[in-house]
């Protein structure tokens, strides 16, 4: 096995998804040191980030969710220190923690995503409820775990909706509603053939609630893998992923979330640069229907830590 030297895995930050960070980073710390890595938590809101170059970590996990972790802005900071980290780099991560301007992208770039509508408080809602139809969804720009997301049904909750989401971003995204079966695609690095998507995930939550507490705190939300859909438009979607991810300057790993309507039509919601990996966390799922355990899975994303930086010899 490859010597990574002294390896930090980042979990914990200050963004409102730290309590899930922790959960993942520590489930990565335990794989990690099973596999015999010289792996060490460290936590970015207790302790000063340059720590980790006087220290002489050799590598980073990366294992923040949100804001100042999986926004660009840690990779931005590893990227000066010349410390390889996993996931996307400092463009890939801030444009996939942007679910705006990945529309643009996608739209651009024909990855079929729902129509939306930037908002504020001064927007017009019957318009909003004219272009996208009912219900909506209303959430904020750069935030995950689905906080300050609410869907709304009629327009006069709009504004309490916008509310809630301006609490976590000032850019605040309203889109159209999309009924059907929730998918993910996990996409992981392999030395050969490279990007790989891995088999989908069916999620099914309590009353179709995938929110925060049936993603993380309950066992009442089930996943399936195989996903049980259509196998040609299973392949469909782990192809477009692999095309959504790299059209965002992605690399290392991910995950898309997918809506599939009864169609068989389907469109991609955001991508995500730092999956979550707790016990209910769906690229670990994925990762463990191809053959690859989940100490196996955080081995291998940690190989393929790297800088984007081209650096002088």
């Amino acid at each position: 096995m490859a010597d990574f030297g002294k390896v930090a895995v980042l979990m914990g930050g200050p963004s409102a998804e730290r309590e899930i960070s922790l959960i993942s980073g520590n489930a990565v710390l335990e794989a990690l040191r099973g596999k015999r890595v010289d792996a060490h938590a460290f936590d970015p809101a207790e302790r000063e980030l340059f720590e980790l170059k006087r220290e002489g970590f050799k590598r980073a996990f990366i294992a923040l969710h949100g804001r100042f972790g999986e926004d660009g802005t840690v990779q931005g900071a590893l990227e000066v220190m010349g410390i390889p980290y996993t996931g996307s780099g400092v463009m890939g991560s801030a444009l996939a923690m942007d679910k705006w301007r990945t529309k643009l992208v996608w739209d651009a770039s024909g990855i079929p995503t729902p129509r939306f509508a930037m908002v504020k408080s001064t927007t017009d809602w019957e318009r909003v409820a004219e272009h996208l139809g009912m219900p909506v969804i209303v959430k904020p720009a750069r935030e995950g775990s689905t906080l300050g997301l609410t869907k709304v049904s009629t327009p006069a909750d709009f504004h309490a909706a916008w509310k809630l989401a301006a609490k976590y971003d000032d850019l605040v995204v309203a889109e159209e509603f999309i009924a059907g079966a929730e998918l993910t695609a996990s996409i992981v690095t392999m030395p050969d053939p490279g990007e790989v998507a891995l088999p989908l995930v069916r999620i099914v939550a309590p009353q179709g609630n995938y929110d925060y507490q049936n993603k993380y705190f309950t066992d009442d939300t089930k996943y399936y893998c195989p996903s049980g859909i259509r196998p040609e438009i299973e392949d469909a979607i782990r192809a477009l992923a692999l095309k959504s991810f790299r059209v965002l300057g992605c690399r290392g790993w991910g995950r898309a979330d997918v809506m599939l309507r009864e169609d068989g039509t389907y469109s991609f919601l955001e991508m995500n640069t730092s999956p979550g990996m707790t016990g209910h966390s769906l690229v670990p799922i994925a990762a463990k229907a191809a053959g690859m355990s989940y100490a196996d899975l955080c081995l291998r994303i940690l190989e393929d830590a790297r800088c984007d930086a081209r650096r002088a010899a």
